[in-house]
């Protein structure tokens, strides 16, 4: 019996491995490399030199496709646009223990003094806005303002019902990513997709262009664990500070998302940090890839 279970689970840990190759190769590496002393950014640099900056931050199970596929080519004619994958996302690596939000902060607050940026504007999507809102109370300095789009900006009391997957203890973590992840990932993908752009369709390219067959690999789902446990404790710290919050912060909310409240994470934070305002158009969570026109405007509108 312990030789059928060690042969069943080295079986799962193959194919979790053979499924992140082919990912890999459905969604390569396509940017540059910055080592720090927390591990290795990955990030693609876009536009003219010489343009305003801006820098964008993925969220949950995402990574930096998700604003190359369909906004950033709408910005980058008259903008340097750059996009990283958040540390332990995509194909950033860590270097010690796994950084939580502010310590992600801390390495994007890196990236952007590493490239010269000149105060760049912080865009932040769902996750990615939480690690934007820790830039702007952390190192305000560095940028001109935070631009969030369906942010998660509020403590919530439970996981979204597309990632309640993910919320294995800590001392399963590794077991579930690599004798789980990749095979229940292959079976839910597609109707983790649709909860997560509802009531918006999911581009036919999502997985490729979008970077979506990443998110089966074990390193994602150990990321997505270790973010979803802790990142309620987080976000009380983080929000008992948006009074201090002295960069300017504009949100963008699409009134149907199904995934995030607009009314908890949107008009409640826009009334709690100064001099913020809210933008509530139609359609999902997923605006950057389902309403490009619509996002790249409203960020134009700020940068002007």
């Amino acid at each position: 019996m312990l030789g059928m279970v060690a042969l069943a689970g080295a079986g799962l840990a193959g194919w979790s491995a053979f499924a992140a190759r082919k990912a890999e190769e459905l969604a390569p590496a396509d940017g540059l490399f910055m080592h720090l002393p927390g591990g290795r950014l990955h990030y693609v640099d876009l536009g003219p030199k010489d343009a305003p900056a801006l820098v964008m931050i993925h969220g949950l199970m995402g990574q930096l496709r998700n604003f190359s596929h369909s906004l950033a080519e709408r910005l980058i004619a008259d903008h340097r646009v750059i996009l990283v994958d958040r540390p332990g996302w995509g194909y950033s690596t860590i270097k010690g223990s796994r950084p939580g939000i502010a310590g992600q902060a801390a390495s994007v607050a890196a990236l952007i003094e590493q490239l010269d940026l000149d105060r760049p504007l912080v865009v932040g999507h769902s996750l990615g806005g939480a690690v934007a809102l820790a830039l702007g109370l952390g190192r305000p300095e560095l940028i001109r303002g935070l631009s969030l789009i369906a942010p998660l900006s509020q403590p919530v009391d439970r996981a979204p019902g597309a990632f309640v997957g993910l919320l294995a203890p800590a001392p399963l973590r590794f077991a579930a990513a690599w004798l789980g992840a990749a095979p229940m990932g292959t079976l839910t993908r597609p109707s983790m997709a649709r909860a997560v752009f509802a009531p918006d369709p999911v581009p036919g390219d999502f997985v490729t262009r979008g970077g979506g067959a990443l998110a089966i690999r074990p390193k994602s789902y150990m990321a997505g664990s270790f973010e979803l446990l802790h990142v309620r404790s987080e976000m009380i710290k983080l929000r008992a500070r948006y009074a201090e919050m002295r960069v300017p912060v504009a949100i963008l909310f699409g009134a149907q998302d199904r995934l995030l409240d607009p009314t908890l994470n949107g008009e409640q934070t826009a009334r709690e940090i100064p001099g913020a305002t809210l933008t509530l158009v139609d359609g999902g969570h997923m605006l950057p890839v389902t309403h490009p026109d619509v996002t790249a405007a409203w960020l134009r509108g700020i940068m002007a």
